[in-house]
């Protein structure tokens, strides 16, 4: 059983590239200079049109998570940690914790990007805590 897959569309294909090449985008508007994710068409801070793409740090916090148990199918294996992450540019994306035990998530906690292929096209943002790779 496959995962389910996100599809890439005209307005989201500059963010799945970049995630090909582990970089995590979002956008900005030249206008107010906000930061935002989901991508967009205008800004959703001030309604300026067509936010451009720009490279993030990488690095954000968790604002909040649950553990999942129990997968929704085989093609997931659990347990597994779904989480609001902060970026550190301000904007909010739901993600995957990955690298550590589900058990010693915390809200607050730094986490930095990294990236897994889901297929040979799709590859997506995930987060490990940033402590895991000070051990490492």
């Amino acid at each position: 059983m496959d995962r389910t897959l996100p599809q890439k569309t005209t307005l989201t294909e500059p963010w799945f590239d970049a995630c090909m090449r582990g970089v995590l985008l979002v956008q900005k508007c030249s206008v107010c200079d906000k930061h935002q994710f989901y991508p967009r068409i205008i800004c959703s801070h001030c309604g300026a049109g067509q936010p451009e793409w720009v490279e993030t740090s990488g690095r954000g916090r968790i604002a909040s998570f649950s553990i999942v148990r129990r997968a929704i199918s085989r093609a997931y294996e659990a347990p597994y940690v779904v989480a609001l992450i902060e970026l550190e540019e301000g904007p909010v994306m739901m993600s995957n914790i990955v690298g550590c035990d589900p058990d010693t998530v915390e809200i607050g906690q730094s986490v930095n990007v990294t990236f897994e292929a889901w297929s040979d096209d799709i590859t997506l943002p995930v987060f490990k805590p940033a402590d895991s790779e000070a051990k490492q």
